[in-house]
């Protein structure tokens, strides 16, 4: 055999089709896509006939044989004529989810079962298009000056509301799982790292049950000092957005067609609605929101029809929402309005952000009028004496962004092992 022809493959046994004695078809898949190897008497030696008889779906084997260059198989990616088989592992024949789908099942059971229901293409799919989203937003991030840091995940106090933490038993002590990487970003910025951005998982111990919820989530939150006011940061992020989309376009057709999504790079500039013009827009939809009050999700939905019709865009920033119901770190605009910015895809909101509060007096006026305990948030607040530039960012949820760019009916599909209220195996 000419070594030059020489291939070698492995994967998962989705089907053994047999045409008569002298005709077998072996069809994998596996991450280089479907594979078939073809074992015809008088081609392939008489022991691989034996070697694969009743060879059961699911058993993992592996390949050296010749690549047909003209390959008969259509349906197949690959077609090998096998010289050497090894068999790894042979599954059992009663399986608890089926991979090749002629038995569909619904997400518990898939989520049950996810080791099995990942070898599904439809399901893999969602994760490439997912990485290669990630390394459009790093790489665009690493092109324009920013530098990837990495915040702790345990905090010792909590910074918002203590009934979304998780406690965790930490020596002698309790420590929490972050809710955001906020305010370690707001640390880093004031230690003169100007440009910066974190991947990473956060946690949120909210009992809901819906379809856009998680216990554990990623994000990509930036950082960025110097900044005029919080338009400054919206820019980014939509720059940001469009470079990820714009690598999946670029490096996941195959993957998109096996989902049945067209995709396009989003129209720039975002349309942007700020309050409190939101009350009237949302009043044109027979929606009444009281003034100075924030909307529910059901407002958002409202607002994606506002904007699909007046801009055709499924992208938009809902900014200035009201000073009283945002956190103390975010900086107060004129008014009751603060300098905080939603992104919001398909009626769905993806990311919060804004300008941050640098002044110390002010922002220590604005842990008092919250409400929280000075001395809970003192690790934070102290350094601002020091000297703090005008800064903001965002926070992106990865999950929620594929979810609404995949049309996925649940935010759980786009998370490898998704965890929530219900949750934490497999």
């Amino acid at each position: 055999m000419d070594s030059k022809n020489t291939t070698r493959v492995g994967g998962w046994v989705s089907e053994v089709r047999e045409l008569g004695k002298d005709l077998r078809f072996i069809v994998l898949r596996s991450w280089r896509g479907k594979i078939q190897l073809t074992l015809k008497r008088g081609k392939v030696r008489d022991e691989l006939f034996d070697l694969t008889e009743n060879l059961p779906q699911e058993s993992v084997i592996e390949a050296l044989g010749e690549e047909v260059k003209e390959k008969i198989a259509k349906a197949a990616d690959i077609e090998i004529i096998p010289e050497e088989i090894i068999i790894h592992s042979k599954s059992e024949k009663k399986l608890p989810l089926d991979p090749n789908w002629k038995v569909k099942a619904l997400l518990p059971t898939r989520l049950d079962n996810r080791p099995l229901d990942l070898r599904r293409p439809e399901v893999q799919a969602i994760f490439k298009i997912e990485a290669s989203l990630i390394r459009g937003f790093t790489d665009w991030l690493d092109e324009h000056g920013f530098l990837r840091v990495f915040t702790p995940a345990l905090i010792g106090s909590y910074s918002e509301s203590g009934a979304e933490v998780f406690e965790v038993k930490y020596f002698d002590n309790t420590a929490f799982l972050r809710q955001d990487p906020q305010l370690h970003r707001q640390l880093a910025i004031i230690g003169g790292l100007e440009k910066i951005y974190d991947l990473g998982t956060n946690w949120r111990a909210e009992p809901s049950h819906t379809t856009r919820h998680i216990t554990e989530f990623r994000s990509l939150a930036v950082e960025m000092a110097f900044i005029k006011d919080e338009r400054d940061v919206m820019k980014v992020e939509e720059e940001v957005v469009a470079a990820g989309i714009s690598r999946v376009i670029e490096e996941r057709q195959k993957e998109l067609k096996i989902l049945n999504v067209e995709l396009e790079e989003p129209t720039r500039p975002f349309p942007e609605l700020r309050f409190p013009e939101i009350y009237e827009i949302l009043e044109g939809f027979g929606k009444k929101i009281p003034y100075g009050s924030s909307y529910d999700t059901e407002s958002e939905r409202l607002l994606w029809k506002y904007v699909k019709e007046e801009y055709d865009n499924d992208f938009f920033f809902v900014n200035r929402f009201p000073m009283a119901e945002k956190p103390f770190y975010v900086m107060r605009a004129e008014g009751p309005w603060a300098r905080s910015v939603d992104l919001i895809c398909k009626g769905l909101e993806l990311s919060s952000g804004g300008q941050r509060e640098h002044r110390y007096d002010i922002l220590l006026e604005q842990i008092r009028e919250k409400g929280v305990d000075e001395k809970q948030l003192e690790w934070y607040a102290k350094f601002f004496k020091y000297g703090a530039p005008p800064h903001g960012g965002f926070a992106l949820g990865i999950e929620r962004l594929t979810m609404q760019i995949l049309n996925l009916e649940n935010i759980r599909e786009a998370s490898l092992f998704p965890r929530d209220p219900e949750r934490v195996l497999p």
